[in-house]
């Protein structure tokens, strides 16, 4: 039987395919056309291109599936049409659960940290119960909804199971997301100054690798957070300069001052017809403390994570290497 993967170019999603052609599986990659593959140069995978958001599309992937990953997501913190964000994460979603048949035994959903580390949690996990309207942004927004297809579809008999990434960082962030667009600037010398908030970091290849555990272990309807460190902002730069050789910003821009500056530069990238450097969305985000408690993973996957420092090492690298930093960054 063969293994599905949505979102396989991707940063979370080419590293699962790569561990499940690792460990021996025949793997089904859906791609929209037109997408590069280069994450996934050097795997023997059937490719299927087609549209998560055209259902014919995605039941002609699952024909013939034992396991669906499916990791596929708009990951956006500003869009010039954020329907396109909720076609994708809702609606694709939608058209994943429709096509479960019988012969899949487990679907495992790539959700978000942000569904659980909302600003009135005080210890996040999975037994936070979070509302829409804790969602900062159009992209918090579309993954509660699309987490809740999933879990409204595993209470009637769907045999998922929903894991809940924090901040993956290492190599192979192709787009690169938002946490890779960080360490991109930092290595180019674009952040001046740092606002004071917190997240929780990990190794992508544990993420993917918690995929598995979870494919394998997880129990229908739970969610698991794949966490590792909870580190300040301040602390996540900090173990940049010392992988990279570059200082550290040692500025610390007060929360509205961010604010502020991230108005200014959403009507200067609208005046020239671009994509704004500072998302409004990320500094709302950055205003609480986004840590998160993984001991469940552990506990019911057997789920640990790697070193941060590690990975870090292996994202920079991989940027220097792949063109997104020049001589001297």
């Amino acid at each position: 039987m063969t293994t599905l993967v949505t979102g396989a170019t991707g940063f979370v999603g080419s590293h699962v395919v790569r561990q499940l052609v690792a460990r021996g599986d025949k793997v089904r990659v859906l791609v929209r056309h037109g997408s590069s593959l280069r994450a996934l140069d050097g795997l023997a995978v059937e490719v299927v291109r087609g549209d998560l958001r055209r259902a014919s599309d995605v039941r002609a992937a699952m024909r013939e599936v034992r396991e669906v990953f499916h990791a596929a997501a708009d990951y956006r913190l500003w869009a010039r049409n954020p329907t396109e964000i909720y076609e994708t994460n809702v609606a694709g979603t939608e058209n994943v659960v429709s096509a479960l048949d019988g012969g899949v035994g487990r679907l495992v959903y790539t959700s978000t940290i942000g569904t659980i580390a909302v600003p009135h949690a005080r210890s996040p996990d999975e037994g936070v119960d979070a509302s829409l309207d804790d969602m900062i942004g159009h992209y918090k927004r579309s993954k509660f909804l699309a987490e809740q297809v999933v879990r409204d579809a595993a209470s009637r008999g769907a045999p998922a199971v929903i894991v809940n990434p924090t901040t993956p960082v290492g190599p192979g962030d192709w787009k690169p997301t938002p946490t890779g667009k960080v360490i991109v600037d930092f290595l180019c010398r674009r952040i001046p100054a740092y606002v004071q908030t917190g997240l929780n970091v990990v190794p992508v290849e544990d993420v993917a690798r918690g995929h598995l555990l979870a494919a394998d272990r997880g129990r229908i309807g739970e969610r698991y957070v794949l966490g590792g460190r909870n580190m300040t902002f301040k602390e996540l730069l900090d173990a940049l300069a010392a992988t990279s050789g570059l200082p550290a910003p040692r500025v610390r821009l007060p929360w509205r001052a961010a604010m502020a500056l991230g108005y200014v530069d959403r009507i200067a990238a609208a005046a020239r017809g671009r994509e704004p450097r500072i998302p409004l969305e990320g500094v709302q985000m950055a205003r609480h403390v986004m840590w998160a408690d993984g001991t469940k993973a552990g506990r019911e996957l057997g789920f640990q994570a790697g070193s941060v420092e590690a990975a870090l090492q292996r994202a920079v690298k991989w940027y220097r290497e792949n063109g997104y930093v020049q001589a001297g960054g």
